[in-house]
């Protein structure tokens, strides 16, 4: 038992900011301002100006990819091409992999402003594979030795561009198989550990990933399974396999389905595909590509829905966000069901329609406000291709909770590194004044909706009586903390079940059958 005396930020339904908060054996057993005589001989944590939290959650991210990327080489700070290629050579020298991965090019941040060419990855790197993921993980440059490995796969898809390396659209979901294909399960595993490790250091209790990237059989979603199960230190995670077929759920026993790649509607502002109505304010001719029909969707979201399963899609564009509409809207029309909790991921530009079909079919948003002002993604860029209107409309979070759509947050790693300070301070902060959120608004979409959104919010998400006490130690009160200030908060402990997280242990072999054969959530 232990009891903790400060700022105690509930998140709960009235947002009570109490002075008490009594763990015993995992349990939250009381909240409260005047702490009751049978807890007053038990230990105690004065916080001081430091507040607790629950712990937050992540409800879209790429955990697997993030995984291989966290144990790569990351360039996304690099100011110029000049230094990635001095970074990869560095790499080069030191890795022991067969096939080198790095993350995080960006035309847009660089003096060059290009990406890197196949050729200056093959000065880098001659003799093994070398894959350079761009910032948005929707394209990928490649050298010549990878080019040669998958250009049977790639070489009659859409974004197949050898002369320059660059792969996008259809090739680089491809050119993604081949590379998870390649890599080795237990050192996997093994990145997957030190992904949670990352993550519970940033105050996260859990996180929604969305799996399934190329594997034979999909192995990697059952991969994912096996490794939710088997986590240890109370870390949780739930899986939502990336298919249109309902299947790879289903026979899983995976009750949600959904995610990017094969559930993307359309690609992404980065590269210029995420479908739109009006044409790119910089080229009246693209309008950006929806990767299936309208049709396509009613029919996957109708299946899925009568299923029993929870839908979450890929939608950047409006075209793409209101394809997204149309297709849950249908499937609840055609089999209605009260408590669904689909979801649209992105929701970046939308339309009032749609918006209004998410108010009235109750669709809740996994939202990205990390991309307000990225530096991969500057303002200037995003004012360029999208004209200032649109520019300035992208990321409604304000305008969604308006409505009373829940809307969470979430990191879209590795696109953004997993680090809820920065979503508080990005939606408090956010660029368009007139999208801005209150701090506890935006600790709510941090913390609680996040945990709502896969039925979570009865054991965890708000520091309520009989809930896991799964928290996390802030280093001041945001509450009380200056909007230009909260960027400096830090998590300064990180408690799942009670007690403080520890590292993540174990090999390959028991973690792998702990999956398989435990118990838990997955």
């Amino acid at each position: 038992m232990k009891v903790y005396k400060g700022n105690i930020l509930t998140v709960n339904a009235n947002d009570d900011v109490f002075q008490f908060l009594v763990e015993d054996r995992g349990r939250i057993v009381f909240v409260g301002d005047t702490l009751p005589g049978e807890f007053l001989n038990a230990p105690m944590e004065d916080l001081g100006e430091k507040a607790l939290i629950p712990a937050f959650c992540d409800t879209h991210q790429h955990f697997a990819s993030f995984s291989i990327f966290n144990a790569g080489l990351n360039v996304m700070e690099a100011d110029s091409n000049e230094q990635i290629i001095k970074m990869a050579k560095d790499f080069y020298l030191r890795s022991k992999s067969k096939t080198l991965v790095a993350f995080g090019a960006s035309p847009y941040s660089v003096r060059e402003r290009r990406l890197l060419s196949r050729e200056e990855l093959d000065s880098v790197c001659p003799d093994k594979p070398f894959f350079m993921v761009k910032y948005d993980g929707h394209a990928c440059v490649v050298n010549s030795v990878l080019l040669e490995k998958v250009k049977d796969a790639c070489s009659k898809l859409r974004g197949y561009h050898p002369d320059t390396g660059e792969m996008n659209q259809e090739a680089f979901f491809a050119v993604s198989d081949y590379i998870t294909n390649s890599v080795a399960i237990p050192e996997l595993v093994k990145s997957m550990q030190k992904a949670v490790d990352f993550e519970a250091g940033r105050g996260i209790g859990m996180v929604h990933t969305v799996s399934g990237v190329g594997f034979p059989g999909d192995l990697d979603i059952s991969l994912e399974k096996w490794f939710a199960k088997s986590v240890k230190s109370g870390f949780q995670i739930r899986v939502f396999p990336q298919s249109m077929d309902i299947s790879a759920a289903t026979k899983r026993k995976l009750p949600r389905i959904g995610g990017c790649f094969r559930c993307a509607l359309d690609g992404c502002f980065g590269s210029q595909d995420a479908a739109l109505y009006e044409p790119y304010a910089n080229d009246p001719s693209n309008r950006g590509v929806l990767y299936y029909t309208d049709e396509q969707v009613i029919e996957f979201c109708k299946t899925a829905n009568r299923a029993g399963l929870q839908i979450e899609m890929h939608a950047i564009g409006d075209r793409a966000f209101d394809q997204a509409c149309k297709g849950i809207k249908a499937a609840l029309d055609d089999f209605p069901r009260e408590d669904h909790r689909h979801g649209i991921i992105h929701a970046c530009l939308t339309t009032e329609w749609g918006r209004h079909v998410c108010m009235d079919y109750h669709i809740q948003l996994p939202m990205q406000v990390a991309f307000d002002n990225w530096a991969q993604e500057p303002a200037e860029y995003i004012e360029e291709i999208l004209g200032k209107e649109r520019a300035a409309s992208l990321n409604p979070a304000r305008t969604f909770t308006d409505l009373g759509c829940v809307v969470s947050f979430s990191s879209d790693g590795p696109c953004t590194a997993p680090d809820p300070i920065v979503w508080i301070d990005k939606a408090v902060n956010y660029s368009n004044p007139e999208l801005r959120m209150t701090v506890r608004e935006a600790l709510r979409m941090s913390t609680y909706n996040g945990y709502w959104t896969t039925f979570d919010e009865k054991e965890r998400g708000s520091l309520e009586a009989g809930k896991i006490a799964d928290m996390a130690v802030l280093s001041a009160d945001p509450y009380e903390t200056p909007a230009s200030e909260l960027k400096h908060l830090k998590v300064e402990q990180t408690i799942l079940g009670g007690k403080p997280y520890a590292k993540q242990k174990g090999g390959f072999v028991p973690t792998v059958l702990k999956g398989v054969f435990g118990s838990g959530n997955f």
